[in-house]
């Protein structure tokens, strides 16, 4: 099993740390989470996405296997993206992410704009 190390800078758990703690990828792993959507209900799901943004986060989630693109030969056609087995071990570390921020939101801001008075 190939091991990394995401200090080492060549290592290419970098790119899977920059992918997994994108704020895209955790909103869309936590739709997904509740279910398979389609493209138009992740959008109206998560606010202030845009359409390219969103669908470079789901290319970028497929191709590392994370979520998994269904093509159904509808008319219309129609797709669905899912989490794969791999994509639904990050539920559990990504909510936990998701909560700490709810939680911490209150001392945080109290935080921010203490420094922002001192600057």
């Amino acid at each position: 099993m190939l091991r990394g190390d995401p200090y080492d800078a060549d290592c290419t758990t970098r790119r899977i740390l920059d992918r997994i703690g994108d704020r895209w990828t955790v909103l869309i792993v936590g739709v997904l989470g509740e279910g398979d959507a389609r493209f138009s209900e992740l959008r109206r799901r998560i606010e202030g996405v845009s359409k390219k943004m969103l669908t470079q986060t789901l290319r970028g989630l497929e191709r590392d296997g994370i979520v998994r693109r269904t093509v159904y030969p509808d008319v219309p056609v129609r797709v669905e993206y899912a989490l794969t087995e791999a994509g639904r071990t990050l539920l559990e570390p990504l909510r936990a992410l998701q909560e700490w921020s709810i939680e911490h939101l209150s001392d945080v801001s109290a935080s921010q704009e203490a420094y922002d008075r001192a600057e």
